[in-house]
């Protein structure tokens, strides 16, 4: 019988037969995730259940990056739980400080992640892992406290819907307009407990970057997980960030009982943001204009890449921010802030007024390092919108690529590149 991209890994991961969707499946994990957010939570129910210790000191991760570096007594001392457990269970992939980055960025980038993985992590947007071909899916700290003393979980089967990219990208149309495009399509519940497996040949040229974006954002149309074939580029990436190349290829079968297909020609097609106070509410760029900011964000798990960073570079190269916006750059981990440095792009941000800051999350969950008042705007690159997401109840976010942000931190109103 013909399986779907998700039904093959699940089925790699569990000694069951995987026959339909909705199935109850019990699954091996390939690694267990918590920040400093969640990770808390996790060790109180690790200690509720009499646990000694982790399956495997190897494969469970924490990664202190939601309020890097701590904002106050409360975030510290979040840390100080973290940091007391990691070191009691000697785990070997414990991330604070000068070598802490946003965990989306970070695992991929330190290849723990990768091709036909398992992964359980307590934060929803674990989905990003997707990008390099793993099932990876978001938990409660309860579940997550389970994973991290059995090795295992169970798993609901979801069923799928194929995702098609045709066409020709036009000059300045990113993975982030791609995501968008889906949800401005189906909505912000459109997958729900559904994957999203992505195709089509404009997928296939997509460097692993783009597809870690996309897959990062399938939560915001509910999906449980965003998933892309292991091809050329995934083996490619693998081997330059330190993961064994891997010696197959993995993708859906022919004929592979998808739920619905939804295909897009990108031929022409303009940038597009996400408006607030949803994902789902998307407009192409040009029906923004003379919409005045006061912020902008070029960062996160979903755009705070070297390649992001690039892009935005390339647009305020040679320009000057709008004295009236602020643009808060936070390059994603510290290989991506290196990288930056050495290629000349932190002076170009710094040449064009802006503030360069440290790899966190901070802003994109109204965190620190990037509040937004009563009736501010912000565009950024993050992946969330909701009324009061940022800051203020009375402030707003709209959604964009890196290149959109970096023309509207100039223009001073939401902007694409081509206008400048």
């Amino acid at each position: 019988m013909p399986k779907t991209l998700t039904q093959k890994i699940i089925q790699a991961h569990s000694d069951e037969a995987v026959e339909r969707d909705g199935q109850i499946a019990q699954c091996r994990l390939s690694l267990v995730l918590a920040n400093d957010i969640t990770a808390p939570l996790a060790i109180k129910s690790f200690r509720a259940m009499k646990a000694d210790k982790v399956f495997d000191r190897d494969k469970v991760v924490f990664v202190m990056d939601h309020f890097t570096p701590q904002k106050d007594i409360d975030s510290a001392n979040q840390v100080l739980i973290c940091r007391a457990f990691a070191k009691e269970q000697n785990i070997t992939h414990y991330y604070e400080g000068g070598n802490c980055g946003v965990e989306h960025t970070l695992l991929p980038e330190q290849g723990l992640v990768g091709p036909g993985d398992l992964v359980i992590g307590a934060d929803s947007h674990t989905c990003t892992y997707g990008g390099v071909g793993a099932f990876a899916t978001g938990m409660g700290s309860t579940d997550i406290a389970a994973g991290m003393a059995l090795g295992e979980t169970w798993l609901k089967i979801p069923s799928a819907i194929r995702v098609e990219y045709t066409g020709i990208m036009p000059e300045w149309l990113r993975a982030k307009d791609l995501i968008l495009m889906l949800i401005g399509e189906i909505g912000v519940d459109g997958a729900l407990y559904r994957a999203l497996e992505f195709g089509g040949p404009v997928v296939d040229a997509l460097p692993v970057e783009g597809r870690l974006t996309m897959a990062n954002m399938a939560i915001e149309a509910g999906g449980k997980a965003g998933l892309f074939p292991v091809d050329a580029q995934t083996k490619a990436y693998c081997a330059e960030h330190g993961r064994p190349e891997p010696n197959f290829t993995l993708a859906a079968d022919e004929g592979a009982p998808y739920e619905r297909k939804v295909i897009f020609d990108v031929t022409g097609m303009e940038p597009l943001v996400a408006c607030p106070h949803l994902p789902s509410n998307v407009k192409p760029v040009s029906e923004l204009a003379d919409t005045p900011i006061q912020q902008v964000i070029i960062g996160s798990c979903t755009n705070g890449r070297i390649s992001d960073m690039r892009d935005a570079a390339n647009v305020l190269r040679g320009r000057k921010v709008d004295r009236n916006v602020r643009c808060i750059v936070l390059p994603s981990t510290p290989e991506v802030w290196k990288q930056c440095l050495r290629e000349g792009l932190l002076e170009i941000f710094m040449e064009a007024g802006c503030v360069v800051g440290p790899c966190t999350c901070g802003p994109c969950l109204g965190g620190h390092m990037g509040i937004l008042g009563d009736g501010e705007r912000a565009v950024s690159t993050t992946n969330r919108n909701f009324r009061g997401r940022m800051g203020s109840l009375d402030s707003e976010v709209y959604l964009a690529s890196p290149v959109v942000a970096a023309a509207s931190a100039v223009v001073g109103s939401v902007a694409g590149p081509a206008q400048l």
